[in-house]
């Protein structure tokens, strides 16, 4: 089975190992934001012989190749995604959740901003940190 991600990387130029497609399986079944860490963990439950270098390469062209996107979200060790599509990211600061959301309204006032301040937007990207809020209050 072939994923759309993997078939990408094949035509981007990726050597093609049975290491990295697992490393490439769980980056792609991930439902989350993993770091490398995580990507390495989940890796090794599939095969106990790959390496953190394994995934660290793979990553890096990944992410040379624009086929998943980094991101630091005010930590250590960045995490991965393979939702290139344009979104925002809502992170908890108490449980590290990161919750992806896209909002037409505030991309409507981001464009009335940028024109208001005479500017031709080509790219924006938003981080909101915070917590969740107590059952009862908004």
């Amino acid at each position: 089975m072939s994923s759309y991600l993997t078939q990408r990387s094949i035509n981007t130029g990726l050597k093609m190992t049975d290491q990295r497609l697992i490393v490439l399986q769980v980056i792609d079944q991930a439902d989350d934001h993993p770091s490398v860490d995580t990507i390495h963990r989940r890796a090794r439950e599939l095969d106990s012989s790959i390496s953190v270098a394994t995934v660290y390469r793979t990553l890096k062209f990944l992410d040379e190749m624009n086929l998943v996107r980094r991101h630091k979200f005010n930590e250590k060790q960045a995490r991965f995604e393979t939702n290139i599509d344009h979104h925002h990211h809502m992170i908890g600061v108490a449980d590290g959740d990161v919750l992806e959301f896209q909002d037409n309204e505030l991309e409507a006032l981001i464009e009335a901003i940028t024109d208001r301040l005479g500017y031709e937007l080509f790219d924006h990207n938003l981080e909101l940190y915070g917590r969740k809020a107590q059952s009862g209050t908004s």
